[in-house]
């Protein structure tokens, strides 16, 4: 258990790096010093001392601050910074305005000198009195006391109960009077009039309330309905862009709906050119849609032919049916050696076998990786490959128109 005792002596191994205060009430205590030293060369050589570590562990109790600093010497110098502690009147004063006050009493738990208490616990101009047992005896403070001073002033930077500690109160005797203060504070600002609110039992108020099923969700619609036209304002965003989105944002909204999965999540920037121009069948396209495949192979570094067949694929079957177009490899040989025979059987022709690609003269079947068969047409005696029908994973039925 600390006791008042205990916690009016603190003692600092080590003090925040730095010889520059950083908070309004560091600079305020250097200032304090500085204003009564007639010497500006040695409060620069004890800016200097400080910043170079010459000060060792730092003692604070009520009234006073003390250290040991290095000077020329090997033995170091006793110095000694004082100011005058609080009588017990003034003290209860003090802890009263703070208690009173919402916001001193949160800044002063934040570790900050309230704005209202800065011309009380600051020392005022020739307050801080400085002694030292080195030989300087001209007019204080020597470099010693003020290299102490500007160490000190770090660690007020970081703990103002420290300024407190020397105007006479441990940081935990303040704390518990603080408490004690605000609470009797609280209960006389209670109204007279206010009405006890009735406690509850914790057990009543824990007990599980049976509450009603949350109702059906309504169903989803059948499709994605097409958002309204954008005026034709000359002022107006591009209606064609403002469209688009107001189409796939309903497009996406539909599949989160159905599936509960974002139709966009993990694509790469061609496969979402691709998703997009697949609401458009490059068949009867408008002039907005015309324009559409323009900008996406623009963007894309594609042509709009190689986006037309990609947008057919993917409307094939997604992004499997975009990877069946774009990516052959070589599947295992059982379903080549299951669907041949069987397209033979079928007087389908023979198809060679190519990688994951069965071709027959304008007809081909593409293995996906997600063992699903896709069909594609080509114009005789070329190689210009276009998605057809629907995928499945027997080669017969993806055949069919």
């Amino acid at each position: 258990m600390i006791t008042a005792r205990d916690d009016r002596r603190r003692t600092f191994e080590t003090v925040p790096a730095g010889a520059e205060a950083v908070s309004w009430w560091g600079r305020a205590w250097v200032s304090a010093l500085e204003e009564a030293s007639g010497d500006p060369a040695r409060l620069a050589r004890g800016h200097a001392y400080a910043a170079e570590g010459h000060v060792d562990a730092v003692t604070v109790t009520p009234g006073r601050i003390v250290a040991y600093v290095r000077g020329s010497r090997a033995r170091p110098y006793r110095t000694e910074l004082a100011l005058s502690p609080f009588p017990d009147a003034e003290w209860s004063e003090l802890l009263e305005t703070v208690a009173a006050d919402p916001t001193a009493l949160a800044s002063l738990l934040e570790r900050e000198v309230p704005q209202s208490l800065a011309g009380t616990v600051l020392p005022g101009a020739g307050e801080l009195a400085a002694r030292c047992s080195c030989p300087d005896t001209a007019r204080p403070p020597c470099k010693h006391a003020a290299a102490l001073c500007y160490r000190a002033a770090r660690l007020l930077d970081e703990d103002p109960f420290v300024l407190l500690l020397l105007r006479g109160r441990g940081e935990r005797e303040l704390l518990d009077e603080l408490t004690r203060r605000n609470a009797a504070h609280a209960a006389r600002e209670r109204p007279d009039a206010a009405p006890d609110f009735p406690g509850v039992p914790a057990r009543a108020a824990l007990v599980r309330a049976g509450l009603p099923p949350l109702p059906a969700p309504l169903p989803a619609p059948a499709a994605v309905g097409l958002p309204p036209a954008y005026p034709a304002d000359p002022a107006a965003p591009d209606p064609l862009a403002l469209d688009q989105l107001a189409t796939d944002a309903a497009a996406r909204a539909f599949a989160l709906l159905t599936t509960a999965e974002d139709p966009i999540a993990g694509l790469t920037l061609w496969q979402d050119a691709v998703r997009l121009a697949s609401a458009h069948h490059t068949a009867g396209l408008t002039g907005a849609a015309r324009t559409l495949y323009r900008d996406l192979a623009r963007a894309t570094g594609r042509t709009t032919t190689d986006l037309a067949r990609a947008a057919a694929a993917w409307r094939q079957g997604g992004r499997p049916a975009l990877a069946a177009l774009e990516e052959p490899w070589d599947p295992p040989a059982g379903p080549f050696d299951r669907a041949r025979p069987a397209l033979l059987a079928a007087s389908r022709g023979a198809f060679r076998p190519e990688r994951n690609r069965l071709t027959a003269r304008t007809r081909q079947l593409r293995l996906g990786r997600d063992g699903l068969w896709y069909a594609y047409e080509s114009r005789p005696d070329t190689e210009d490959w276009w998605p057809t029908g629907t995928p499945s994973p027997d080669p017969l039925t993806a055949l069919r128109p």
